[in-house]
């Protein structure tokens, strides 16, 4: 219906827009042509105005008097309003109101020349090869009885009527373009009065076959179309009030479907995936349309997946086990597939839960892993303090010196292991979000500079330069004694890691915020001269327990635990931190944190 509505009020309108268009034509033809004309017979006539006001001009053609014409052309032109040319009988220019006529070629094959010369009076349309524009040329002998003595030529610019045109046709196009838009509506209303009735029931007819049963068709007629109508309103009544039922309980299952943390899929008796919730698109990675109606050894799911599925199919017994899935990402998952079966035992299909157990097998990994580093880095002090203390009582004891030398080992022990306590129970305070930052104004300058007389005490023995450069005005909002941790962490490392005679330096300057960051920072380097870190040890050496150099850091009574304590600190105040290292050149931990803490 609306393909034949359509069609009719295109031909009317093509109609009518071809008739306008054909008149608009003939019309800006015409007009153009008698501009044309009105426009040549009026320099025709100037001419002749020039030519019998103009005494002695014969006399001065013959006798080829450049200065004369130049100056009577020049003095024409501002009464003429045109280029005003006198040209010899030959075709030299003689004098022109706008060129030096000694510059201008022979004119004598010109049209409008050769023209005025056979019939006295010649006309012409080009572009001037003098002046670049489009011009009208309009010529005249000037006779000494039956002999021409010269020409008389007049030239006009046609901006003027090329305007007056383009003004014409924009008008044109205009009134047509309102013409087709007056006429396609006139022509739509037509159309749409004889359409309508039969178009609305048609729209309601094809709502109702999309489900949409509160739709109705509204008719005054009382003729059959009348009657059609309120038939398929009692139809609609009575689909909507069967339905009515179907949608609330679909909406409940597809609202507690959505809603589940555990993915659900659901295969048919044939094979054929008919469900997916929000959650299996999620731990699938793939969304709901790539699988709805597809078979499910067809649908690109894993093969272990497949197999389970085959598996249930043929025993049709309940399956659990555990799948490590690669993508999106690699995660574990405990599926259960249960079989469905009707009443009469009849194969219905199954129903495949599927649960994201990664969390928790990486939380049980982690902390197995954690006491096994505990134990680990535990037993390596308290081996050492047994077996000194069994020295001694041995009769270790009975010598002096060896006694003091194992006394100072089983005290450093000590101190080691009541740090790794410490470091351990401050990594699992800060991990846990228990530790509470209490934030104030930081004076940069001042709190540098202490922190550095503390860590004095440990670079003078290797005589180790300890310097800064931070600006007096830098201030930042941190907490304080957590900020503090984090420098003497980071110096403590530098310190240790620094040859005799090397350099820590920190350096402190404001980062002004740019389009992506919303508010300014401040970055922290600490630098050293000293061993370096390789490259593939860069990535870890946050982790917990992570040593570089492992002999190194025991005997300098490292725990391991210290930069993970410092990342973690760090991200406490909304910051980041990284590190630069070439081996044998030195170390820059670099830290970035905002002036105010949101």
């Amino acid at each position: 219906m609306k393909k034949f509505r359509t069609r009719l009020t295109l031909l009317f309108v093509v109609l009518i827009g071809c008739s306008v268009l054909a008149a608009a034509v003939f019309v800006a033809f015409m007009l153009e042509r008698s501009h044309m004309k009105a426009l040549q017979d009026g320099m025709k006539r100037e001419i002749q105005i020039i030519i019998a006001t103009a005494e002695g001009s014969i006399q001065q053609f013959e006798r080829r008097n450049s200065d004369y014409f130049t100056e009577r052309a020049v003095y024409l032109k501002e009464s003429a309003d045109s280029r005003v040319t006198f040209i010899s009988a030959d075709g030299v220019v003689l004098g022109d109101s706008d060129l030096d006529s000694k510059q201008m070629d022979n004119h004598l094959s010109r049209e409008e020349i050769r023209q005025a010369q056979q019939s006295g009076a010649g006309y012409s349309e080009r572009r001037s090869e003098s002046t670049g524009q489009n011009m009208l040329y309009v010529a005249m002998s000037v006779r000494n009885g039956a002999d021409t003595v010269g020409f008389i030529r007049l030239s006009m610019g046609l901006e003027v009527i090329e305007s007056t045109i383009s003004n014409l046709w924009w008008g044109l196009i205009g009134g047509l373009l309102v013409v087709f838009v007056i006429a396609g509506l006139i022509s739509f209303r037509v159309a749409h009065q004889l359409t309508r009735p039969i178009e609305r029931i048609t729209r309601v007819a094809r709502q109702i076959s999309n489900l949409n049963y509160k739709s109705r068709v509204y008719l005054r007629n009382r003729d059959e179309i009348g009657q059609l109508g309120q038939a398929i309103n009692t139809m609609a009544d009575s689909l909507q009030l069967q339905m009515h039922r179907i949608l609330e309980n679909e909406s409940r299952l597809s609202s507690v479907l959505d809603n589940m943390v555990s993915g659900v899929v659901m295969i048919d008796a044939e094979g054929r995936i008919v469900l997916v919730n929000r959650s299996a698109e999620e731990i699938l990675g793939y969304s709901s349309k790539d699988f709805i109606g597809k078979r499910f050894d067809s649908a690109n799911q894993p093969y272990e997946l497949v197999q389970m599925i085959k598996e249930c199919i043929e025993r049709n017994e309940r399956i659990r086990d555990e799948i490590l899935f690669y993508f999106p990402e690699e995660r574990i998952l405990e599926v259960n597939l249960v079989p469905m079966q009707s009443v009469d035992d009849d194969w219905l299909g199954l129903v495949i839960v599927l649960h994201d157990i990664t969390a928790f097998r990486r939380l049980e990994r982690v902390r197995s892993e954690f006491v096994a580093n505990v134990s680990h880095e535990l037993k390596t002090p308290v081996a050492a303090v047994k077996g000194f203390a069994e020295t001694l009582l041995a009769g270790a004891m009975n010598d002096a010196d060896t006694a003091k030398s194992f006394l100072q080992i089983i005290y450093d022990e000590s101190e080691r292991l009541n740090r790794l306590i410490g470091d351990i129970l401050e990594l699992s305070k800060i991990e846990s979000k228990r530790a509470q930052l209490q934030f104030s104004p930081v004076h940069l300058h001042s709190f540098v500079g202490k922190t550095l007389d503390m860590m004095r005490p440990a670079a003078d023995p290797k005589q180790i330069g300890l310097e800064m450069k931070v600006d007096e005005d830098i201030y930042m909002e941190a907490d304080e004694d957590r900020l503090r941790q984090i420098m003497i962490n980071l110096l403590s490392n530098g310190i240790n890691y620094t040859p005799d005679g090397g350099k820590v330096k920190v350096s402190v300057e404001t980062v002004e915020a740019d389009a992506e960051d919303e508010a300014e920072k401040i970055r922290i380097v600490i630098s050293d001269t000293g061993i370096g870190i390789p490259k593939k040890d860069l990535p870890r050496i946050f982790e917990r327990f992570y040593r570089v150099d492992k002999a190194r850091s025991r005997s300098s009574g490292g725990t391991g635990l210290g930069l993970s304590i410092v990342k973690h600190l760090v991200e406490l105040h909304k910051g980041t931190i990284r590190v630069e290292s070439e081996l044998g050149l030195g170390s820059r931990f670099i830290l970035e944190l905002p002036v105010i803490q949101q």
